[in-house]
């Protein structure tokens, strides 16, 4: 749930309660074990007895902030409690400028078409924050230098774009079955014809009234080959793509089975569009970064991840994608916060 909505009872807790919860929950990020009194007692800065400490456990307990695993005298924070520790208690960190600067070189587009540099840059933040790195690429609205269609069976055809700066992306779409082949050959010259050197967005309104009165003189097949094409490709987020990159470091504290099964699920959802959809709705549901914990965010609760996710802009000031990382629960948010931050500002120049 992004920080703004977020009503929190944080603000109702005495500093002794706090200091413990936030020793609890620092414990947790660093090793994943719950604590126990004795160890609170000699860490807090004030001088509590370990019943007096077991008796503040149990009240944020019963608040729901804090669970015991097992039979364990420790505790562990709740999603709730780690959702409402975040957004009400957490002091988010400055980012090295060794970070700065490993972040800044690898979102570096000389020489790379955009996609190569975002996929560098969601690596880069992998790596950074030991997380999985995702990020929403924009819509691909570069200058052609060739299209073509391709056969790939009955009532399917490839659409194949090759950008001017050499990016290769492709689309499968549906056609009349009993397609001739000489269709999809009059359809690749009629659009190389009218595309190269621009964008499908700069020719697409052209081409449709083109198409639309005949001007273009093609067949009807031809011509419902055209626009479906031009609909596969141009508007709206059809040319979007997701990159995932760093999944392995998800997998490095999986001991049980049913956990190993549970990301499985996370993957599988992952090389969904509906997925990437949803990421750049969640991301620009408030402003900078958003974090989203456990269970409150239907796309990963089945995982029990949490994600920290930031839109990027534009030069015009328009959202355009978004990048971020998953991860465990118990993620360094106070050092991921500020670093998917900063990736999605630099990136915001990139794209320019």
């Amino acid at each position: 749930m992004p920080r703004s909505v977020l009503s929190s009872p944080i603000g109702e807790l005495n500093e002794r309660s706090r200091e413990i919860f936030r020793l609890i929950v620092d414990g947790f990020v660093a090793t994943g074990e719950p604590i126990g009194s004795r160890t609170l007692s000699r860490r807090l800065t004030q001088n509590l007895s370990p019943a007096t400490i077991r008796n503040v456990m149990a009240d944020l307990e019963e608040a729901g902030l804090l669970y015991a695993p097992h039979t364990s005298a420790g505790r562990l924070p709740t999603e709730l409690g780690l959702r409402l520790f975040v957004h009400g208690l957490l002091e988010v960190g400055r980012l090295a400028e060794d970070e700065r600067r490993s972040i800044e070189s690898l979102c570096v587009a000389r020489g790379k078409s955009l996609s190569q540099a975002l996929e560098e840059a969601t690596a880069a933040l992998s790596g950074l924050a030991h997380c999985a790195g995702i990020v929403v690429v924009p819509n691909q609205d570069r200058p052609l230098k060739h299209i073509e269609f391709v056969h790939l069976g009955p009532g399917r055809a490839l659409v194949v774009l090759v950008t001017e700066d050499g990016l290769v992306e492709n689309r499968v779409i549906e056609v009349p079955h009993g397609l001739p082949p000489s269709a999809l050959i009059s359809a690749s010259n009629y659009l190389n014809a009218r595309l190269i050197g621009r964008t499908i967005e700069e020719a697409k309104a052209e081409i449709e009234q083109e198409v639309a009165s005949n001007k273009a003189q093609l067949d009807e097949l031809t011509s419902k080959l055209v626009a479906a094409g031009l609909a596969s490709w141009a508007g709206g987020d059809e040319g979007r793509a997701l990159i995932v990159r760093g999944q392995a470091n998800l997998l490095e504290d999986v001991t049980a089975l049913a956990d190993l099964e549970k990301l499985r699920t996370l993957f599988e959802m992952l090389e969904t569009r509906e997925t990437m959809l949803r990421l750049l709705d969640a991301s620009k549901q408030g402003e900078g970064v958003q974090i989203f914990i456990g269970a409150e965010n239907r796309l990963f609760g089945v995982a029990g991840c949490s994600m920290v996710i930031a839109p990027y802009q534009n030069s015009r000031e328009q959202i355009v994608g978004a990048i971020g990382v998953i991860g465990p629960t118990r993620i360094n948010y106070a050092r991921i916060i500020p670093m998917v931050d900063y990736t999605a500002k630099v990136i915001g120049r990139l794209v320019g």
